[in-house]
């Protein structure tokens, strides 16, 4: 049965530019090695996705409706359903100079921020750069392969894939979480206790069981801190025997007492 709006579902794609095939995304890893798109931390796997919310270009989000699970499909998308066309207008020419104040060394393709937003450098020549603050896939009509690789039925299933969505760096099944009196409470593993921006992603993740788990009233974190495992103690040894005040005294008395001539016969 193919997702309804609303539906938690996971989704692999790799998307690519129609006019040229070139690929720019993917949430395959072997794809992503193979157009030489593998980032360093980033992580390939099925994507989560909540059919309706937006989570994915519109165009890709409608059409996920009408897919049936484990089947292929592919959605073509037009550039004005997908970053518009491009605008004349947002292509400028910029002096070096006013470049290399911001410490910027132009190089063709490079991507740099100018002016609070982000451009392309297209051209470098004559003491002038051309820089394209266009979207990069502007004017471009995009294909994406995908399929529905799971449908998710469970209130746990769900749960642990919003937490996962938050923090994709952890695996999922390091999170251990329990509903109590309308109470959800995750344990945090030790591997987010110092992980760069956890608070922002708790926040996240607060935001998104209310919205989809509006029943649930609180929703509370747990960091547990163990301490290390001590050390084995070595094999106890039986102490040695300790004799009382008064036997030690006896003793002394008899090691220092002459003894008595033996008797004779006579």
């Amino acid at each position: 049965m193919a997702p309804q709006k609303g539906d938690f579902i996971l989704i692999n794609y790799t998307a690519k530019v129609k006019e040229t095939s070139e690929v720019f995304d993917t949430t395959v890893e072997e794809t992503a090695k193979k157009e030489h798109l593998q980032k360093e931390g980033e992580i390939y796997e099925p994507k989560l996705v909540v059919v309706g919310e937006g989570w994915v270009l519109k165009s890709l989000d409608d059409s996920l409706a009408t897919m049936e699970p484990n089947t292929p499909g592919i959605v073509e998308i037009s550039p004005e359903k997908a970053f518009g066309a491009r605008d004349p207008e947002k292509v400028k020419q910029v002096h070096l100079k006013k470049l290399a104040e911001k410490g910027i060394n132009p190089q063709l393709g490079m991507r740099i921020e100018y002016g609070g937003k982000n451009a392309i450098i297209r051209s470098v020549g004559a003491g002038r750069a051309l820089l394209d603050f266009n979207p990069p896939l502007a004017g471009k009509t995009l294909v994406y392969d995908v399929i529905v690789s799971k449908k998710l039925e469970t209130a746990e299933e769900k749960i642990g894939a919003l937490i996962h969505r938050r923090i994709p760096v952890v695996e999922e099944g390091k999170f251990k979480f329990a509903i109590t009196d309308k109470t959800l409470t995750i344990d945090m593993p030790e591997d987010t206790f110092y992980l760069e921006g956890v608070q922002i992603a708790k926040r996240g993740i607060v935001n998104d069981v209310q919205k989809f788990f509006p029943d649930l009233d609180e929703t509370k974190f747990v960091d547990t801190f163990k301490a290390p495992p001590k050390p084995a103690m070595p094999e106890e040894t039986k102490p040695a025997e300790v004799k009382p005040e008064a036997a030690v005294a006896e003793e002394k008395v008899a090691e220092e007492k002459p003894a008595e001539p033996a008797e004779t016969k006579s």
